[in-house]
């Protein structure tokens, strides 16, 4: 589940590097995402 939020939001992510549209806000997302993954695999150990 986070896995595939993760790469949807690289892809939105790569997307709006591209395109210049809500660029900003993608990558706040992208950064918010990593952590969310980061958390979850200390949690795991």
């Amino acid at each position: 589940m986070l896995w595939t939020i993760f790469i949807l939001l690289l892809i939105l992510w790569v997307l709006g590097i591209v395109s210049n549209f809500l660029g900003g806000y993608i990558h706040i997302l992208l950064i918010a995402a990593v952590f969310v993954i980061i958390i979850s695999l200390f949690k795991r150990k």
